[in-house]
């Protein structure tokens, strides 16, 4: 199977029990979560051969999370230690009309303040076939933005895949940079990049085409390298219950999945990383771009109904669930 390289912050993630409010909560559950981090463990259960780049505090929490990476089967052999503290997000999981509640605090935190001459990308990328990364990353310091881009540039020069998630967060971007500042340099060396029309055009100034088509082909006219984009959309009934489907344009027509209904959504966060790892599962192992990006929305629906960030699954559960056995009905 594939090896496979993510790089991102991991940080320690505290949320309320069941469905408690933050004002309600008198203690908090402890889990490891970051978005890269997530596409490596859903790809490990798969079979896949993934490593994790970041950077822990050296104390007994950092060396907890790194160990909650390899339980879930990632390569924690590159992992940087250093700082003084992990990042942490709290969260409050909604429920029916009251939508869940995240609050960060990862400012000055081991991985904002990594040096990117302390990663030799030459070694860590040296038997990799794909490259994942995400706009959330260069958002949290310019150093961070940096070993990006160097990440990047070496999986270039090495023929890998690259992937992009180039959603963001706004509120993130505290260091004197704007994502247009950034995230250019890096989609450019991009194969595969997960964004929307209007994400486009808030980063790179790109005009909305008519169709999502259209969309994507001024988008690899700007960025030749880019030869597929990845949408996901969501209908929010409530808090508990949503449909999701995919589209994909592949350098040459607009492939589409059909609505798929989770309800109820037991946790939400870590459903866009599934989503990812899934597609990149799909199409590195089947010849199928449209079962791929089927087998992504399965993924993140599986998602919804596991606790913490991760997916833990099987390759033929979410295979079940693509061809439509929704029903739940035990297994024994």
């Amino acid at each position: 199977m594939a090896q496979i390289i993510t790089f991102g912050e991991v940080l320690m993630r505290l949320s309320t029990p069941g469905f408690a409010r933050f004002e309600q909560a008198q203690q908090f559950n402890v889990t490891y979560a970051g978005g890269e981090a997530n596409v490596a463990s859903a790809l490990a259960y798969w079979g896949h051969s993934t490593a994790h780049v970041t950077r822990f505090p050296d104390s007994p929490v950092g060396r907890a999370a790194a160990q909650y990476l390899r339980f879930h089967g990632v390569d924690i052999s590159h992992m940087l230690y250093g700082g003084n503290r992990i990042a942490v997000y709290f969260l409050e999981t909604g429920v029916a009309m009251r939508p869940s509640q995240i609050v960060y605090d990862r400012q000055f935190s081991s991985f904002a303040e990594i040096n990117p001459a302390e990663i030799d990308w030459g070694h860590i990328l040296k038997d990799a076939t794909w490259f994942h990364w995400a706009g959330i990353t260069p958002a949290l310091s310019q150093a961070a933005a940096d070993a990006c881009l160097d990440g990047i540039k070496a999986a270039r020069r090495r023929g890998l895949t690259v992937s992009g998630d180039i959603f963001y967060r706004s509120n993130l971007w505290k260091y004197g940079k704007k994502p247009s500042d950034i995230l250019p340099e890096l989609t450019a060396g991009t194969d595969l990049v997960i964004g929307s029309p209007f994400i486009f055009k808030d980063i790179f100034g790109i005009e909305p085409g008519a169709t999502f088509e259209e969309s994507c082909q001024r988008l690899h006219n700007a960025f030749p390298q880019v030869s597929r984009v990845v949408d996901t959309h969501r209908t929010s009934l409530s808090a508990s219950h949503n449909l999701l489907r995919a589209s994909m344009w592949n350098g040459s027509k607009v492939l589409e999945t059909e609505d798929v209904e989770i309800n109820p959504i037991i946790d939400r966060v870590g459903g866009g990383d599934a989503f990812i790892a899934g597609l990149i599962h799909g199409l590195l192992t089947f010849n199928d771009e449209q079962r791929a990006l089927e087998f992504g929305v399965a993924a993140s629906a599986l998602k919804h109904t596991i606790e913490g960030d991760a997916l833990v699954s099987t390759e033929a559960e979410v295979e079940a669930i693509r061809q439509g056995d929704t029903s739940g009905r035990i297994k024994r």
